[in-house]
């Protein structure tokens, strides 16, 4: 595929917070943002994804998805749409892969547990803790903080979801330090990146709802659109097994929101001839059409109604705040209760001592905060299982 006049350019001089590595000390022949994709596949934040809730908190079985195994359904959801758009691969994908780092245990209970913990330190947002776990946390190199990613990767995540007017603390500290233009759209990887978010999840967790027993194929099909493509998949393959029908449905479904997603993007983009261009445009270019666009509200909304809000999932959530806020609670109480390498870091003043305290906490994957818990307080929460 041709690369598009308005695709990133990895070989633009692209800048790092700390400089770049001489061409000749360079670990194989990789662009820059193949770099910073392989900078964060090896990185141990990436490596507990694994165990991170995506949708149910800690399942009992391995077929569930993880923020793992959800992150890179996104990617190669990404780098379909950005080879079809001439766009950079490699930046799509690294921002497919990195754009849930900063989700703490329990998925969003945790993060609310963790912002209510926070509240008088200026809160948590997953978003911004993404910018910090890879500009402060994760640290493997021996010369500076981070995991020294270009701009235009750190650029993407800090606009996962398009330009920022009033970032929190820990958005605005990285800004100060590495301004990344938080009042302009990203580019287009940036932007499709998001877009693949929505996709993947929209049709990801109907399987997981599924299979749960959560959803019922015939509330499913109380959505116009999905029921057209029930009945299609059943023409197609008549007399095959429901279950194969219906990831039938779900594929076709992931298939008719990618071709909408790139025939509007590129009419969106058609005109413009460099990625200065993409960021001058002043509103989002990537997404869907206005008619798929009110088609993935009514999904959302009927997902939240039935599965994100359903009464056992309401009732797992409530126990996975309460495990954070006991940890954030004992921590913040004993802080010698932490890893040594975190207790001798632990700066004495706030808001700063809270921040580091709720970074350690971010890190955690489910299993390890249940284990945590377990050993400050004697008892493990009871139904949450242990992944």
């Amino acid at each position: 595929m041709t690369r598009a006049s308005y695709a990133a350019d990895p070989d633009a001089a692209p800048v790092r917070e700390f400089g770049g590595a001489p061409a000749t000390e360079r670990r194989g022949p990789r662009s820059a943002f193949q770099r910073d994709r392989d900078r964060i596949i090896h990185s141990m934040s990436f490596r507990r994804l694994k165990s991170k809730t995506q949708v149910f908190i800690a399942p009992d079985g391995d077929h569930y998805r993880t923020r793992l195994t959800h992150s890179l359904e996104v990617a190669q959801i990404g780098r379909v749409i950005a080879r079809a758009l001439g766009l950079d691969e490699d930046l799509t994908e690294a921002l497919c892969l990195a754009h849930d780092l900063g989700h703490p245990p329990f998925g969003h209970a945790g993060e609310a547990a963790l912002s209510e913990s926070m509240e008088r330190h200026g809160g948590f947002d997953h978003n911004a803790q993404a910018l910090r776990t890879v500009m402060r946390i994760e640290c493997p190199y021996p010369d500076h903080d981070g995991l020294n990613l270009t701009w235009d990767l750190l650029e993407g995540l800090a606009k996962h979801n398009g330009p920022v007017i009033a970032p929190n603390w820990a958005l605005a500290e990285l800004d100060a330090a590495f301004p990344l233009d938080l009042l302009t759209w990203p580019s287009l990887e940036a932007q499709v990146a998001a877009v693949a978010d929505d996709i993947a999840y929209d049709n990801h967790d109907i399987d997981d709802g599924l299979r749960a027993g959560f959803l019922q194929l015939d509330d499913l099909l109380s959505l116009d659109f999905l029921a057209d493509q029930w009945r299609t998949v059943e023409k197609r393959f008549p007399g095959a097994p429901r279950e194969r029908l219906l990831r039938e449905m779900i594929r076709d479904q992931i298939g008719m929101m990618v071709n909408d997603a790139i025939a509007h993007t590129r009419e969106q983009a058609r005109g413009l001839s460099s990625v200065a261009e993409v960021r001058a445009a002043g509103r989002q270019l990537a997404g869907f059409s206005p008619a798929m666009a009110a088609q993935e509200r009514r999904l959302k909304t009927f997902m939240y109604d039935r599965l994100y809000y359903h009464p056992e999932q309401i009732a797992a959530a409530e126990k996975a705040r309460d495990v954070v806020a006991r940890l954030f609670a004992a921590y913040a109480q004993d802080a010698t209760l932490m890893p040594d390498d975190w207790h001798a870091r632990l700066p004495l003043q706030q808001p700063q001592r809270a921040r580091v305290i709720a970074d350690f906490i971010a890190g955690m994957s489910d299993r390890f905060a249940m284990q945590a818990v377990g050993q400050i307080y004697g008892t493990r929460p009871e139904g949450l299982i242990n992944v």
